[in-house]
């Protein structure tokens, strides 16, 4: 129940920092992100160009982890609605024990054409630094909501 409350407090926020900040996507990644084990994370997507963006998390599970990678797009295909990407970025895990790493990021992206939704498994390996030195390794399901399609 507490981590319930977390989850919906913490997305009541997000969506108002949406709001504010006009992410171009929003949703939920699932996944396990630092220490947290089978968590979820509110996902957001913040363009900085046609084949750069911020690809934000705030996970919940064990404790809260926060990732911020910068991305870089590829599109394989030139009107195909798949895209892939690689990415670099800071990672922070808040409970006990503490951790702040740096994360990677490759993922796989499908936008549907006809709605405004955009679902992708990614691969985020980690290399944490403080607290400890240790080497994590995750995996996720993300589904996003397209604003603006």
């Amino acid at each position: 129940m507490k981590q319930l409350k977390r989850l919906i407090t913490a997305a009541i926020v997000c969506m108002f920092g949406v709001g504010t900040v006009q992410a171009q996507e929003a949703g939920i990644r699932f996944g396990n992100a630092m220490g947290n084990k089978n968590s979820v994370a509110i996902d957001g997507v913040f363009a900085l160009g046609e084949f750069s963006r911020i690809h934000a998390d705030v996970s919940f599970g064990s404790g809260v982890a926060v990732e911020a990678l910068w991305d870089f797009l590829y599109r394989p295909v030139s009107d195909s609605p798949i895209n892939w990407y690689v990415g670099v970025g800071p990672s922070l895990y808040l409970a006990s024990p503490f951790a702040l790493g740096a994360s990677g990021e490759i993922g796989l992206e499908y936008r549907f054409k006809d709605i405004p939704l955009a679902i992708g498994l990614d691969y985020r390996p980690t290399f944490v630094l403080i607290e400890t030195t240790d080497f994590v390794n995750s995996f996720g399901f993300n589904v996003r909501y397209v604003f603006g399609k």
